[in-house]
């Protein structure tokens, strides 16, 4: 195998996680999508053979980059006066148990507290309390010491915890409502179904969708419609059919995804108001999944 071979196979191993990272950290799509090209345009113009932890490295660029990004909206956003002032941090009143919660629910409120987080505070953040990377590890990409990394990290903690709390309470409830349905629907759970939905629930399925179903219609897949309205036409409809999905933030909301081996197929988009699913919108178009930040969340079948 030819060297750039070799490099192009090891980075798309690494793709998915780095887009992950990516995309907690802009919340943006196509933001992360150009820091992930950057980081390549990097890798490529760089002897890779003195590279001894390539993950580790492109992990490094990509936060990096991204910190970059941050600046950079910050310094435009604050030239307009949309920066919000930094106001006095609330006591931290930690315990294992709430941070385990607020890494766990923080993909809403972490976009909710966008802009009341430093882009240091934010790159420490995400790297350790969502992706577990070690303290001296973050230091060395924010060219600071291990203890100044925790230390933004908790800054930023005490931030999400004390402004975010309705927010993070919400992504809990967001997603205690998706894991049931989804369980109802893997278990055919038809009453289940009906308490989950409002009874005015809306189903939208683009046109892929409708055109995959169409074919499978043969080999006894149920039909699919681009609109399906009324809470037991969109149970029936989801009445044993998520088998094979699992949960996943999509762009910062709770929703599922089917990735046979690891790339999305399908996104399920869910509105969730009043502890109710009010919306679920079916997404299959290639173009766009690419521009949707989709991120398997751990411990779910």
């Amino acid at each position: 195998m030819k060297e750039s071979d070799w490099l192009a196979k090891k980075f798309q191993e690494s793709r998915s996680q780095l887009r992950a990272l990516a995309c907690r950290m802009l919340g943006s799509s196509s933001e992360a999508d150009d820091a992930i090209q950057e980081a390549w345009l990097r890798l490529t113009g760089t002897d890779a053979e003195r590279i001894e932890n390539l993950r580790g490295w492109l992990t490094t660029v990509v936060a990096r980059v991204c910190l970059d990004v941050l600046r950079s909206r910050k310094a435009k956003l604050e030239a307009i006066g949309r920066v919000s002032p930094d106001r006095s941090e609330d006591s931290d009143s930690r315990t294992p148990e709430s941070d385990v919660m607020l890494a766990d629910s923080v993909g809403p409120a972490l976009l909710v507290v966008l802009d009341t987080l430093t882009p240091m505070e934010r790159i420490a953040f995400v790297l350790h309390d969502i992706f577990d990377i070690s303290f001296k590890e973050i230091g060395a990409i924010l060219d600071r010491s291990e203890v100044a990394a925790k230390q933004l990290a908790s800054r930023a903690r005490r931030k999400v915890r004390g402004r975010s709390r309705s927010s993070v309470a919400e992504g809990v409830r967001e997603r205690e409502v998706v894991s049931a349905f989804l369980a109802a629907s893997r278990e055919r759970d038809f009453a289940a179904l009906l308490r989950l939905l409002a009874p005015d629930a809306t189903l939208y399925a683009d046109a892929t969708a409708v055109k995959i179903a169409a074919r499978n219609r043969a080999k006894g897949a149920p039909p699919f419609e681009r609109e399906i309205r009324g809470g037991e036409k969109v149970a029936e409809t989801f009445k044993g059919r998520a088998t094979g999905a699992r949960l996943a933030l999509i762009n910062g909301h709770f929703g599922a995804m089917w990735a046979p081996g690891g790339k999305p197929v399908v996104a399920f988009l869910f509105t969730v108001e009043r502890e109710v699913i009010g919306v679920i919108e079916v997404v299959m178009d290639p173009e766009r999944l690419k521009g949707l930040c989709i991120e398997p969340v751990g411990g779910e079948p």
